[in-house]
């Protein structure tokens, strides 16, 4: 069994102040790499719980730097990106982990906040990606990994601006990693199941013991490590890890009539069968499909 080390390696954790991202930052640095803390600050831009988290790293031996930036600003993010290239001259390692709640049935819901979830979760990633992506390009290497979420995947009641959000980091994560491919950026999305200062209040106190931030922490390090997958969607909690995947089933060619309405409400069954289903390479495999399918009723 290959042991993962991030030895030399620079990191990048968004939203690491606590919760999972404290976690992330500590087990990155605990074997080798050099991690760049980053928490929303005050006016000034310092951010008490980034150091904090520094200050740990540092009493442990390993090498850190904190940053304040907001995710939601773009010029903070490329300082942000800046300040880990003067310290350390090179970037390895993005995890997108910086998130908000605002939590309300979309009945009830503002479209602000609405728009601030969007904000954070998918505009933040974009932002920070952004900024590492020639740096990546350049060095042929990278590795980055996106937060999404059971409630994007899945769907959860009152969470309909956090699963766009989160669900929108799915489909970056499937583009970029097609991009990234030819220089070795592997992009990757963690769907955690965690207790953290989010989820308080949500689940009942024992549910909150056994998800430990800490539980999910192995996905991350193997997302973000030398030898990651690519396009993959992990999921982990409590220790049990999963692989959650986009499929497309065979289908069934129905043609052009004026009946096809009828056909495909009565075959629907038969449509959604997942006997056979892909997991597509690129989206080009829909269309593939289904010329395939047109064509071969020509016959």
């Amino acid at each position: 069994m290959t042991t993962l080390a991030f030895t030399d390696r620079v990191a990048l954790v968004t939203g690491a102040g606590g919760g999972l991202g404290r976690a992330h930052a500590l087990a990155l640095a605990a074997r080798g790499a050099r991690v760049l803390v980053n928490d929303l600050g005050d006016a000034s831009g310092h951010s008490a719980a980034a150091q904090a988290v520094v200050d740990e790293i540092h009493a442990a031996g390993g090498q850190a730097i904190a940053n304040g930036a907001s995710v939601t600003d773009a010029p903070a993010v490329a300082a942000m990106v800046a300040q880990a290239m003067a310290a350390w001259g090179r970037v390895d390692i993005l995890v997108n982990n910086a998130g908000i709640l605002r939590d309300k049935s979309f009945a009830k819901m503002t479209m602000d906040d609405f728009r601030l979830v969007i904000e954070v979760h998918l505009m933040g990633a974009v932002h920070c990606c952004q900024a590492v992506w020639p740096i990546m390009t350049a060095q042929k290497y990278g590795r980055i990994v996106m937060t999404t979420s059971s409630s994007g995947l899945y769907g959860n009641f009152g969470q309909s601006n956090y699963g766009a959000a989160k669900m929108a980091l799915v489909g970056l994560m499937q583009t970029l990693s097609i991009e990234g491919a030819r220089s070795d950026i592997r992009v990757n999305c963690l769907a955690p199941t965690a207790a953290t200062a989010m989820t308080e209040g949500l689940l009942p106190p024992e549910m909150l013991a056994a998800l430990k931030p800490e539980a999910v922490v192995p996905a991350l390090l193997w997302l973000a490590s030398q030898d990651a997958p690519t396009r993959a969607i992990a999921c982990a909690g409590a220790g049990t890890f999963e692989a959650a995947h986009i499929t497309l089933t065979t289908g069934l060619h129905l043609g052009l009539g004026p009946d096809v309405p009828e056909q495909l409400a009565a075959a629907w069954g038969q449509v959604s069968d997942r006997a056979g289903e892909q997991v597509p390479a690129s989206g080009a495999a829909q269309g593939g499909n289904e010329l395939t399918q047109a064509l071969a009723a020509r016959r």
